[in-house]
């Protein structure tokens, strides 16, 4: 009878452990008329520049850590947003293939033996394969059954912290999988109601956590505080409770409504937590209409990118939207990219 609440208390203290890194929260949205809506928000400690980038189809990838790199052609075309200019944290692709990387330090990823049998793919460019590679959930996960490449993480450039990520896949048909490196080996959470995920602990715990308020009524109470669990039940519960429509205008102000309550509030310093980690920028996915929503925490307005209206053709060519230097977008923001030199991954 007090098994449980003994557990959701270790659960607690685990999570308020790993509270002091970098946090971020993922949503998605299911409506009527195969309306699908992908949301995320990217909480860290320190300034992390992001640029949105549209990639076509064709384009030649390694996976950035020798020899033994695993090697492709991409078959879709992209739009991505970066961090630093050096992975991809976030994007879809021109089928509706919605990547989220999000933080999760109780990852550990398998040894990579540069001189062994299998493949390698830098942790970088781990949503890019993804977004390359893969038109639904399905495909994403029937292809790893068989562990076909080894995850390669590092040090975040500059600084003492060790890259641990996990991945959340959404596909425009609602499907989703969350991928993590638990102790070294690949976990996979496939199902179509996996359709929140943030940061500690590991997914199935996210789960437990949630099905425990899941008993209290929303509407009488709901935890507020910051850390990833309240996160995770904060938005579990409002991306059911939003209407139910399948009017763009409405469901995308529902779902970023969500995700801007998911959110940390910029500038916010804790003494018992002097690592804990503001929104920097938010975006919405529609997977219907191949639209991608953006904000950051810095500019006035929220912008949108129609993926259909670009030339994704291979050897089309690479196109960048500048966000240094506080640039300022409203409304459709096609128009305001511009031919620019695909960036490096990071590698080892």
């Amino acid at each position: 009878m007090k098994k449980f609440p003994l557990l959701l208390l270790s659960l607690v203290l685990s999570i308020g452990i790993w509270s002091e890194y970098d946090a971020c929260t993922r949503l998605v949205y299911k409506g009527p008329d195969k309306t699908v809506l992908t949301a995320r928000s990217m909480d860290w400690k320190d300034e992390i520049p992001a640029n949105l980038w549209v990639f076509p189809r064709g384009i030649q990838r390694t996976g950035e850590v020798g020899p033994l790199s695993l090697q492709w052609t991409s078959k879709y075309g992209s739009i991505i947003s970066t961090s630093w200019d050096i992975a991809t944290s976030d994007g879809m692709n021109e089928n509706g293939l919605v990547a989220n990387l999000l933080w999760l330090g109780e990852s550990k990823y398998p040894e990579f033996n540069p001189k062994g049998n299998k493949k390698g793919l830098a942790i970088s460019l781990w949503a890019q394969y993804f977004l390359d590679n893969f038109g639904t959930v399905k495909e994403a996960v029937d292809y790893l059954k068989n562990d076909p490449f080894v995850i390669v993480s590092d040090y975040i450039p500059g600084t003492e912290k060790f890259a641990t990520v996990h991945l959340s896949l959404s596909d425009a048909t609602g499907d989703n999988a969350v991928f993590e490196y638990i102790d070294g080996k690949l976990v996979v959470h496939h199902d179509p109601s996996y359709t929140v995920m943030t940061n500690s602990p590991v997914f199935d715990q996210q789960l437990a956590l949630n099905a425990y308020w899941q008993g209290i009524p929303g509407t009488i109470m709901l935890p507020g505080t910051n850390r990833a669990a309240d996160r995770f039940v904060r938005a579990s519960y409002y991306i059911n409770a939003i209407p139910q429509t399948s009017d763009t205008r409405t469901a995308v102000a529902s779902v970023f409504s969500v995700i801007r309550n998911c959110s940390v509030p910029y500038g916010i310093s804790s003494e018992t937590e002097p690592n804990i980690s503001s929104t920097r920028w938010r975006s919405v996915s529609d997977q219907k209409n191949l639209v991608y929503y953006f904000e950051t925490v810095f500019t006035p307005n929220t912008f949108w990118v129609n993926l259909k209206d670009f030339d994704l053709s291979p050897k089309a060519k690479v196109m960048k939207l500048d966000l240094s230097n506080y640039q300022t977008y409203s409304g459709k923001a096609n128009t305001s990219f511009k031919e620019s030199k695909p960036f490096k991954f990071l590698g080892i």
